[in-house]
């Protein structure tokens, strides 16, 4: 039977033989990745564990304490920005400049947390929207942000270590992904996880019992709006440049689909949905490059639409994907994921 006896059987991280087993197959495979691919599969690496990052720190605030945010965009954005400008101005090293930054976007996300207090539904959709926007305006009219120019990176040096190259970059970005993965799984097994929980199914109860509203949803925001600047800082570096268009309504609304399609309420889900929609943003970026999909696709644009349509196809494909999963299988791939194990479990019968 299993049945845990303990509190720390919990929050462990192996809790069998198997689980070690595959860790350790999962930490072999990710170093040896970068030996035999090609650079841009790197390049592609790096984009997804960044957005892992986010999703894993967006599911726990609309996953696990059920507020919604359309608003990730900004954190991301000050993150990106602080993380430069910290570098730059500053001359904070890199770590320290992440750091920094991710705690600038965490204030933020606890002020942004205090309307949520009153607000929930549509109308705390309508709030972090409005501040995701404001975001990047105020950032395209200062000059310290460069404006609606941009910024450059400076040179990445961690240590003696210099990052140039995807590669490089790639080891630093898995084991802060790691970190924060682990911490985030971590946070939904202790008191604060179980506060975010009765928050989720219902708040009234969850006061009742003692759950302090005022505090859990604030710092559910903030630890989301860290994570979210955390993962802007890396991003500027994979980038190396940004400018206040990059971090628009769209970027928000991916990274609320990446939790949705993974499965809300799942570590796991959020990592699946981060891959899987990181995957699909680059590679639908070149779809008229497809052998006989892209040829298809721009005669149908050319006879019934427009071509400059076929570049936003993505876009179709995500709306697509969303709707069959909500209406197959709304827990998303943890779903399916579920579904599997079980079936396994019990085969052949």
């Amino acid at each position: 039977m299993d049945m845990k006896r303990d509190y720390y059987e919990d929050v462990q991280l192996f809790s069998s033989g198997v689980v070690v087993f595959w860790f350790v197959l999962l930490m072999i495979g990710l170093a040896l990745f970068p030996l035999f691919v090609k650079n841009y599969y790197v390049y592609m690496a790096n984009y997804m564990v960044i957005n892992i990052i986010v999703a894993v720190g967006l599911n726990l605030l609309v996953g696990y304490t059920g507020q919604i945010s359309l608003g990730h965009s900004g954190f991301f954005a000050i993150g990106a920005y602080g993380t430069v400008v910290f570098m730059s101005e500053a001359h904070f090293p890199f770590l320290l400049a992440l750091i920094a930054a991710g705690l600038a976007a965490a204030l933020f996300g606890f002020l942004l947390g205090i309307p949520a207090l009153r607000l929930e539904g549509p109308y705390l959709s309508i709030a972090t929207l409005g501040f995701g926007l404001t975001i990047t305006q105020v950032i395209g009219r200062a000059n310290i942000f460069g404006g609606r120019q941009g910024l450059h990176t400076p040179e990445l040096y961690i240590g003696p270590w210099h990052l140039n190259s995807d590669v490089d970059f790639y080891y630093l970005l898995i084991v802060i992904t790691l970190i924060l993965v682990l911490a985030g799984r971590n946070m939904v097994k202790t008191k604060v996880g179980r506060a975010f929980i009765a928050i989720r199914d219902a708040d009234i109860a969850a006061e009742t019992i003692g759950v302090n509203l005022t505090c859990y949803k604030t710092l559910a925001f903030a630890v989301s709006a860290f994570y979210a600047g955390i993962g802007g800082g890396l991003y500027a570096f994979v980038l190396r440049f940004i400018e206040p268009e990059m971090f628009g309504l769209m970027m928000s609304i991916i990274f609320l689909a990446m939790v949705v399609v993974g499965g809300l309420g799942s570590i796991f889900g959020a990592i699946a949905g981060a891959c899987l929609l990181s995957w699909l943003d680059l590679e639908l970026r070149n779809i008229l490059s497809i052998p006989y999909v892209g040829q298809w696709l721009e005669a149908l644009s050319k006879s019934y639409f427009s071509i400059t349509g076929v570049s936003n196809i993505q876009f179709i494909i995500y709306g697509l994907i969303m709707v069959l999963i909500m209406l197959f299988e709304p827990l998303g791939i943890y779903g399916f994921w579920i579904r599997t194990k079980i079936y396994w479990r019990t085969w052949p019968f």
